[in-house]
């Protein structure tokens, strides 16, 4: 077992979010079916949330991660409710729950609706549990309270035994935890126990992309390579060659240029897929709303490549 912790990937919490919210909404409200209107889709406020809270200067993990979802009600009212999840991996300054308050009335002053407000610590600390902020001044005082969800407090076991898809994420999220000083070889047991688990259950070809995705990409390796040799296991394990379909154009032009062979080909894959990734990013990022210039610093991409996405 190796000395160092891993790096976990934040931001990733964004896109598989909107992979399976549906699925989101059903494992933390067990009432969800019967009062939120499911088929009729999402509305993903990001740009909105970015309005209210402009990202600061140099900042990083958190405020990335912020998701403002406008969810409809099943009885068919025009009222609507307003999500917000927080994911932290981190403790960050201990400032979350102020924050937490902050962005409740900021939302409700702008939207004038009823928002519910879930915060996902993915952190380490069993001692950190931001869950309610108080105020109080000369015989005034408020309490907001909101929902807090610590993944470290979650049963494994159960986790695998639910047949929600956003089980397998949490449960992601668990092992990245539990197991942050994991081998490579640990690694690639686990992300293939994960792929396994979300092949047990139902669900769409677009949530178990992402969900592959995170399971994927979450954690990184400490050795790139591996990376490629678990794609190419779980390609193997599915019988074909053609999986997972968003990056496939940059590896196969990595592959046709014919100068790298054996560990050399494998470092190119990734080279292609890293690139790949930053596109895809940015494509996100564009569609939050998000300026060119600020694109392009947080990728490295080009001013040009970005317009043209």
């Amino acid at each position: 077992m190796s000395k160092f912790s891993r790096r976990v990937d934040d931001p990733l919490w964004k896109a598989i979010l909107e992979h399976v919210f549906a699925d989101f909404l059903c494992f933390f409200f067990s009432d969800a079916e019967e009062v939120f209107d499911l088929d009729r889709g999402f509305e993903y406020l990001d740009k909105e949330f970015e309005t209210l809270f402009p990202p600061e200067p140099n900042s990083r993990g958190v405020r990335f991660v912020d998701k403002l979802v406008k969810v409809f009600l099943k009885s068919g009212d025009i009222q609507f409710v307003l999500v917000h999840i927080e994911v932290q991996s981190s403790k960050g300054e201990g400032d979350l729950a102020r924050r937490m308050f902050e962005y409740f009335y900021k939302i409700s002053d702008r939207y004038r609706v009823p928002v519910t407000a879930v915060a996902i610590l993915a952190d380490s600390s069993r001692t950190y549990r931001p869950s309610v902020y108080v105020q109080e001044f000369m015989g005034t005082r408020l309490r907001y309270s909101f929902n807090s969800y610590k993944v470290l407090d979650q049963d494994e076991a159960a986790l695998r035994a639910d047949p929600n898809p956003f089980a397998v994420v949490v449960l992601t999220a668990l092992q990245a935890i539990v197991h942050r000083k994991a081998s490579d070889e640990g690694l690639m047991s686990i992300k293939h126990d994960l792929y396994d688990e979300m092949m047990k259950r139902k669900m769409g070809k677009r949530s178990r992309q992402g969900i592959y995705d995170f399971l994927t990409y979450y954690v990184s390796f400490q050795n790139d390579e591996n990376l490629v040799i678990f794609d190419k296991e779980i390609k193997e394990k599915l019988g074909r060659s053609d999986t997972m379909g968003t990056r496939e154009y940059l590896l196969e032009k990595a592959k046709s240029t014919g100068l790298q062979k054996g560990l050399e080909k494998g470092r190119l894959e990734e080279r292609a897929r890293a690139e790949a990734e930053k596109f895809d990013i940015a494509r996100e990022m564009k569609r939050d709303g998000l300026s060119v210039e600020q694109i392009s610093r947080f990728t490295k991409l080009s001013i040009e490549e970005i317009e043209k996405l």
